[in-house]
């Protein structure tokens, strides 16, 4: 079946077996390899991507159910110039990146989060990545890069 959605700013079709999952299709049809298949099952979050501007575990999503949706990827975060979003920039300055695997779906789930709320509080910020496994950093480093991007710069 084709379907049709935005990716990453731009309209896009494809050709897809309606037993895929968007994970499938966007990291075998599309080679956006930054989505990550950890678990499979919606339990560790290296899958997370933004849907309508919801982070949803891109493993368990149906591919149908994308058909007219507007999806963003990790890679899809950058501007046309290839300049980082903030929440990149952070985790870069933060040092909130180890192995990297968990990275791609925390930051996902980070701006969603701030998409939503743009100034959490800890455990507003804590429960907003609580679904994304990280095995490496302990979270001090990755919940310290989210905070920079919630605090005012000053300019």
């Amino acid at each position: 079946k084709e379907i049709f959605f935005t990716l990453n700013g731009k309209p896009v079709s494809a050709e897809v077996d309606v037993s895929s999952t968007l994970l499938d299709v966007l990291r075998e049809q599309f080679e956006l390899t930054g989505t990550k298949e950890g678990c499979g099952v919606g339990e560790c979050g290296a899958c997370t991507v933004l849907v309508n501007g919801l982070s949803i575990n891109s493993c368990l999503m149906p591919i149908l159910e994308v058909e007219s949706a507007d999806v963003v990827t990790v890679e899809g975060l950058a501007d046309e110039h290839g300049h980082l979003d903030p929440v990149q920039e952070a985790f870069i300055q933060h040092g909130a990146v180890q192995c990297g695997f968990c990275t791609p779906g925390m930051v996902m789930s980070a701006k969603a989060l701030l998409m939503e709320n743009p100034h959490p509080t800890e455990d507003q910020l804590r429960a907003g990545i609580a679904g994304n496994l990280c095995r490496c950093t302990g979270y001090i480093q990755i919940v310290e890069a989210i905070k920079a991007v919630t605090e005012p710069t000053g300019d």
